[in-house]
């Protein structure tokens, strides 16, 4: 075989007849723009919400109202706190000794629970009142601070009462 360049030779001429007789059926670069701008016209672009049909809509709308009945049922089942506002509360700190309330680090239960419970006085780093879900300040992470712990007769801390800081 020869080369890549005898066959273009070779094809040069039909190829040459090809191109001009398709030519000769191209539209003229007016007429496409035109037909484009007819087209635009007559099929204007719809918005997202005008592509949806109506039974598309009705899907939406149904499957939105199940929703919300569905969330409103269940928050007017769910158990509520007894009392008001106060007794949830109350339930997250024990009352000791007529001081500052300490936060409870156990369930509440557990904590009444207990016996032989006492009180110690410790100094904890600010690493773990961060741990314990207390606001630690990045500067404070490092210091230590005066904390009370209400402790089970075995050693597991029930309670904090941060003295100072």
């Amino acid at each position: 075989m020869n080369s890549e360049l005898d066959h273009d030779e070779v094809l040069h001429a039909p190829l040459h007849t090809l191109r001009r007789e398709l030519d000769r059926h191209n539209a003229p670069p007016g007429v496409e723009k035109e037909l484009m701008a007819a087209f635009g016209a007559r099929f204007p672009k719809k918005r997202w919400y005008q592509k949806l049909s109506m039974a598309q809509w009705g899907m939406a709308g149904m499957g939105s109202a199940a929703t919300a009945v569905l969330a409103l049922m269940v928050t007017l089942h769910a158990p509520l706190p007894s009392g008001s506002g106060l007794e949830s509360q109350k339930q997250q700190l024990v009352y000791r000794d007529d001081g500052a309330a300490f936060i409870a680090l156990q369930p509440f239960e557990q904590i009444e629970q207990a016996k032989a419970t006492k009180v110690v006085q410790t100094e904890l780093p600010g690493e773990a009142l961060a741990a314990a879900g207390m606001a630690v300040s990045p500067e404070q992470a490092g210091e230590t601070v005066l904390a009370e712990m209400l402790v089970s007769a075995d050693g597991e801390p029930l309670a904090l009462r941060i003295l100072a800081q």
